[in-house]
C-alpha cells in the first residue's frame, strides 16, 4: 500500500500537516517503523480515512475483490443531516450504530452500500442566509428579487454546506462519498415533481382554502407535526419572537356583550374577539335561555352577533358561553360550517391585525393589541375580570413562535388510505419496528391522522410544479405557484429518489428497498412513516422492511443538553479535547441572554473543571455504543469515554507486548497447553456471543463483549501468564503461544474493527500476515466465524479456569485492600503452589502485614450486612407475582444484584480464610 513520507512523521509535525497531506495524496499512515511508546489518537486518526476513501474500500463494487463474497446486498441512507448542519451528539451516535453495522456487514462480505446526503432544510437555510446579507448588506430577503436571494443561497451551499460531511469523515463514516446526494440536485429535484405529479394524478394531491397552522415569525405554514403543544398550568409569560417583552398566556379573561340583560363569554384570546361572528351556547344550559335568538352587538366594529345553540360547547368551561371567531379556531370553524356564518380573519400572516379591526388596531401586533383591547372593554364597562386558566399553547417547533389558526390556499396531501396500508404493514409483520414498543405510538398516530399541509411560504426549497392558467383574449398566461413544498415531503423520498427514482437505474434495482432505516425515535412520525407512506405508494414497495430507533442522548444526570444550562457536549470537543476556557469563550460569543450564560458558565465549570480530555474517534464511537441505545434514554457520562480511551491504550500496550522481539515465522501448529486452549476457547465464544448480537442489533453487548475478551481475558490473565515464556524462549512453548498471540490480537482487531476503525486499522498493519491473508485493509478483512473456530472451543477449560480467575481476583484485592507490596516471601516462610498457571505463594507469618485482631470485625460486619441485602433482594424477586408484575429487565437488574451479592459474601468468606 502507499505510505506517507517518513519526515510527515518527524518531530514537531502537526495534526493539521498530518491531514493535509493524507487528504491531498491518499496516503496511508507508515506502519514500517516502531510502534510509538503510547497510544495518542491524533496520531493514529490522522491519516487512514482518505486512504480508505482513494482504495474504494466504501463502495458496494469492491465486494468483487473479496475472496470470500456473500451474495446477499446490505443497503441503508444515513438520516440525512441539514446542509445548515454541524455535528452534535445525536448524529455521533447515529454514525457509531450505523457504521459497525455497515462495517460488520462489508468484513462479512455482503455488497454494502451507505448511502450520503444532505437535507436542503428549507426553513433553516433561507433563515441563515437571511441573517447572513443583512449582516454583510444591509439588505433583507424582500428587498431581492427571489433568483437574486436562491443564488445567495446557492453560493452559500458552495462555499459552507459541504462542512457537515467533512465532520462525518472525522468520526469515520464509511459512506460511499462518489454516490453523495443533496435534496435540491437536479436528479433529486425531478423525483420530487415526478412524485407530486403522480399523487395528484392519484387524486392524493389537492388545493384548498381553509384553516392552517401559521408561524408568524416565518409567515409561512406548517404542518400539524411541527407544532408542539405545550401544556401551561395557569399565568405563564413566554418570549415571542419579534415582540420586546414577555407575553403572558395562561389567563381566562370574560367579558360583556351587551343585550336585553347580559352575556358574558370568557377567551384566552381578547385579541380575536374582533373577528367574533357569533355567541355559541349549550343548548342544555339553562342559563341562556333567555339569550336565544338574540342579537348582540359588537361594541367596537358594530358587527350584529347572532346567539346560536350547539351541543359542541363545553357548557362547564368559563361562563359557559362562548365567542365564535371561525377565521382563527378550528372549532369555531366547524361550527360557522354548520351555522352558515360569514369568517372574519382580523390577524395577517406577518402577526398584525387587519383592517378589519378598524383604524384603532390595524398594523399592531397581535399581543399589543390584545393589550389595547383589553384597555377599551374595561373602559366601556365591559371588562368581568380574569383568572388563571390552564390551557395548551400551540408553538412553532421551528421558530418558537405562537402558532396561529389562518385562513389560506394551500397544498395538501391525503394520508388516511396510506396511513392504514402503513398500519397493516407493522401489524402484518412486513415491517418490523425496534424497539416493539413504538408500535403503539405508530397505531396511535397514524389512527388519527390528518392530512398533510405540503406546501410552505418560503424562496429556498422545491417550487410546487403547479400553474394557473388564465385566458384573456388571445393570449395566455402562466403563473407559477410561489410556494414551495415542506422539506420533509422531499426527505420522505430519499431512500428512492436518492438512488434514481422515477428513473430505473441500476442502483435503484439492486440497493431498493433497503435493507434498514437506523435513526432517532424522535423522527418516527416526521421521517419514518412518511417514508413508509410515500414509498410503498410511489413504488409499490417499503423503503425498508427494518426499523431501529434509537433515544436521545442526555447529560450524565438524565438531562436535555441545553446551551442554557451549558451542559451540551460537542463531540468535536471530545474527539480533539477542549479547555474550560474555551468552552466558556463559546458562550459568551453565542446568542444566550446574560442570565442564562451566567448558569450555563456555572455549569460547565462543575460539569468539566478541567475543560474536556482528549479521547479520539474511537473511543467516542465505542462508548457511544456501549449504551443500550434502543429503548433507553443515553444518559452520556464523560467518564465512560474516558474509560474508552484509556482501553485504547490497553489494546495498544497489548499490541507492543505482542509485537515486541518478534523473529519467528508465523508458526503454525496447534496449542496443547491449558492456558492456550483456555484464551483460544474464550475467543472462539467472544466471537459467537458478537455475531448473535450483531444480527440482533444489541451493539451494547457486542462491546460488552470485545472489552471483555481484550480487558480482562488476554490482558489481565493470558498475557500476564506467557511473560515468563516469551521471555525465557521456552522452545517447549514458545512457537504455540506465539501462534496464539498473533490469533488472539488478530481476530481481537477484526471485532474491534467496526467500533473503532482508525486503532484496529493502525495495529492491524503492523501484524505478520500469513500469506492466505490477502485482505489490504482489515475493514475488508474477513470479520470472524464461530463455524471456524469451533476446533478451539473447550469449555472444560474455561470451567478448570473459574478458579484461578477467582483466587487471582482475590489475590489482587488482598494486596490492594492491605496495601501488600508484590515481594514474595522468602525462606522458610513461604510455600509454593501451581494452580494452573499462575504461582500462589501462601505465607503463614505475616506478622505485621495485616493485623487478624484489627481486620476480623470489620470483615464480619460487611459479611452481615451482605447476607442482609442478599436475604432481602431474594425476598423480592421471589415474591408471589413478581414475574407478571415486574418489566424482564428489572427481573434481570434483580438477577444481576443477586449474583454480585453472592460473588461479594463468596470473596469476604475467601478473605476471612486467608486471614486465618
Amino acid at each position: 500500500m502507499p505510505l506517507a513520507p517518513s519526515w510527515l512523521y518527524g518531530s514537531g509535525r502537526t495534526v493539521g500537516n498530518l491531514l493535509w497531506v493524507a487528504l491531498s495524496y491518499g496516503l496511508s499512515a507508515d506502519t514500517s517503523g516502531t510502534l510509538p511508546p503510547s497510544y495518542s489518537p491524533r496520531y493514529v486518526e490522522a491519516a487512514w480515512y482518505s486512504w480508505w476513501v482513494k482504495e474504494g474500500f466504501f463502495k458496494p463494487e469492491y465486494q468483487e475483490k473479496l475472496p470470500r463474497r456473500k451474495p446477499e446486498t446490505f443497503s441503508l441512507c444515513i438520516p440525512p443531516p441539514n446542509v445548515t448542519g454541524s455535528l452534535h451528539l445525536g448524529h455521533a451516535l447515529t454514525v457509531a450504530i450505523e457504521d459497525a453495522l455497515v462495517r460488520w456487514r462489508r468484513m462479512q462480505g455482503y455488497k454494502v452500500l451507505w448511502l450520503p446526503g444532505s437535507d436542503h432544510a428549507g426553513i433553516a437555510t433561507q433563515a441563515m442566509v437571511e441573517q447572513k446579507i443583512w449582516r454583510e448588506r444591509g439588505v433583507r430577503r424582500q428587498d431581492l428579487m427571489r433568483e437574486e436571494f436562491l443564488q445567495e443561497v446557492w453560493k452559500w451551499r458552495e462555499e459552507k454546506g459541504n462542512e457537515i460531511f467533512k465532520q462525518l469523515k472525522t468520526l469515520g463514516a464509511s459512506l460511499d462519498w462518489d454516490r453523495v446526494c443533496f435534496t435540491m440536485d437536479s436528479g433529486f429535484s425531478e423525483a420530487v415533481t415526478e412524485a407530486f405529479v403522480r399523487l395528484h394524478e392519484d387524486g392524493l394531491v389537492y388545493r384548498q382554502r381553509g384553516l392552517v397552522n401559521w408561524s408568524c415569525a416565518l409567515r409561512s405554514a406548517i404542518s400539524d407535526i411541527e407544532v408542539e403543544h405545550r401544556q401551561l398550568g395557569g399565568r405563564t409569560e413566554l418570549s415571542v419572537p419579534g415582540y420586546p417583552s414577555k407575553v403572558p398566556f395562561g389567563i381566562m379573561v370574560t367579558f360583556a356583550y351587551k343585550v336585553e340583560g347580559e352575556g358574558v363569554v370568557a377567551t384566552t384570546r381578547p385579541e380575536t374577539m374582533l373577528g367574533d361572528v357569533a355567541v355559541a351556547v349549550h343548548p342544555g344550559d339553562p342559563r341562556y335561555t333567555h339569550l336565544r335568538g338574540k342579537q348582540l352587538r359588537h361594541p367596537f366594529t358594530g358587527r350584529l352577533l347572532p346567539v346560536i345553540v350547539d351541543p359542541l360547547v363545553e357548557q362547564d368551561v368559563g361562563t359557559g358561553a362562548v365567542k365564535v371567531t371561525p377565521a382563527h379556531s378550528h372549532v369555531d370553524y366547524e361550527l360557522a360550517r354548520g351555522h352558515g356564518l360569514p369568517l372574519v380573519p382580523v390577524i395577517r400572516e406577518d402577526g398584525a391585525m387587519t383592517a378589519e379591526c378598524g383604524d384603532w388596531l390595524e398594523g399592531l401586533n397581535r399581543f399589543l393589541a390584545r393589550e389595547k383591547v383589553m384597555a377599551a372593554l374595561k373602559e366601556r364597562g365591559l371588562y368581568r375580570g380574569s383568572k388563571d386558566h390552564a390551557m395548551i399553547l400551540p408553538l412553532c417547533s421551528r421558530s418558537g413562535d405562537v402558532v396561529e389558526n389562518l385562513l389560506k390556499s394551500q397544498w395538501f396531501l391525503r394520508c388516511e388510505g396510506m396511513a392504514r396500508r402503513a398500519l397493516e404493514a407493522v401489524e402484518s409483520g412486513r415491517l418490523t419496528l425496534s424497539p416493539k414498543f413504538h408500535e403503539k405510538s405508530w397505531k396511535s398516530w397514524l389512527s388519527s391522522i390528518s392530512d398533510w399541509c405540503i406546501s410552505r411560504q418560503l424562496w429556498w426549497g422545491h417550487q410546487i410544479p403547479a400553474y394557473r392558467v388564465m385566458v384573456s383574449g388571445s393570449h395566455n398566461t402562466k403563473e407559477v405557484d410561489a410556494d414551495v413544498l415542506d422539506t420533509w415531503f422531499s426527505s420522505g423520498l430519499f431512500p428512492f429518489a436518492a438512488l434514481g427514482w422515477p428513473q430505473k437505474t441500476r442502483d435503484l434495482q439492486e440497493f431498493y428497498p433497503n435493507s434498514l432505516l437506523e435513526t432517532g425515535s424522535d423522527l418516527l412520525f416526521f421521517w419514518v412513516a412518511r417514508m413508509v407512506m410515500l414509498g410503498e405508494q410511489l413504488t409499490g414497495h417499503l423503503p425498508f422492511s427494518q426499523v431501529c430507533l434509537h433515544s436521545m442522548v442526555r447529560d450524565a444526570l438524565g438531562r436535555k443538553m441545553s446551551k442554557s444550562l451549558g451542559n451540551v457536549i460537542d463531540p468535536l470537543d471530545v474527539i480533539h479535547g477542549a479547555p474550560l476556557e474555551a468552552l466558556q469563550e463559546r458562550l459568551r460569543d453565542g446568542n444566550l441572554d446574560p442570565r442564562e450564560t451566567a448558569v450555563a458558565a456555572e455549569g460547565q465549570r462543575r460539569d468539566f473543571p478541567h475543560g474536556i480530555p482528549e479521547c479520539g474517534t474511537d473511543a467516542l464511537r465505542f462508548a457511544l455504543c456501549s449504551y443500550r441505545a434502543q429503548g433507553d434514554t443515553i444518559n452520556l457520562d464523560m467518564a465512560t469515554v474516558v474509560s474508552a480511551s484509556h482501553f485504547c491504550n490497553k489494546v495498544w500496550n497489548a499490541l507492543k507486548f505482542t509485537l515486541a522481539g518478534w523473529d519467528l515465522p508465523l508458526p503454525q501448529v496447534f496449542p496443547s497447553f491449558p492456558m492456550d486452549r483456555w484464551i483460544l476457547s474464550r475467543l472462539y465464544r467472544t466471537v459467537e456471543e458478537c455475531t448473535r448480537q450483531f444480527e440482533e442489533y444489541e451493539l451494547h453487548s457486542v462491546t460488552s463483549s470485545v472489552h471483555l475478551f481484550w480487558l480482562h481475558n488476554l490482558c489481565d490473565f493470558y498475557l500476564e501468564s506467557v511473560k515468563a515464556i516469551l521471555r525465557n524462549a521456552d522452545p517447549s512453548r514458545l512457537p504455540g503461544t506465539c501462534q496464539t498471540l498473533h490469533s488472539c490480537v488478530d481476530l481481537g482487531l477484526r471485532l474491534l474493527a467496526p467500533f473503532m476503525p482508525y486503532l484496529s486499522e493502525e495495529l492491524w498493519q503492523r501484524l505478520p500476515q500469513a500469506d492466505s491473508c490477502s485482505a489490504p485493509s482489515v475493514c475488508v478483512a474477513d470479520f470472524p466465524s464461530a463455524s471456524q473456530l469451533v476446533h478451539w472451543h473447550h469449555p472444560e477449560e474455561e470451567a478448570n479456569f473459574l478458579l484461578v480467575q477467582e483466587v487471582v481476583r482475590t489475590a489482587r484485592a488482598l494486596r490492594a485492600t492491605y496495601q501488600l507490596t508484590k515481594a514474595r516471601p522468602t525462606g522458610e516462610e513461604a510455600e509454593g503452589c501451581c494452580v494452573g498457571p499462575v504461582h500462589l505463594w501462601v505465607s503463614p507469618h505475616s506478622q505485621g502485614l495485616v493485623d487478624p485482631k484489627t481486620e476480623l470485625p470489620k470483615l464480619a460486619a460487611r459479611q452481615l450486612k451482605l447476607e442482609r441485602q442478599l436475604l432481602e433482594l431474594t425476598t423480592r424477586t421471589q415474591a408471589s407475582g413478581d414475574q407478571e408484575k415486574v418489566a424482564p429487565r428489572t427481573q434481570a437488574e434483580h438477577q444481576r444484584k443477586v449474583l454480585h451479592a453472592r460473588g461479594e459474601q463468596g470473596s469476604s468468606v475467601c478473605v476471612f480464610v486467608c486471614l486465618f
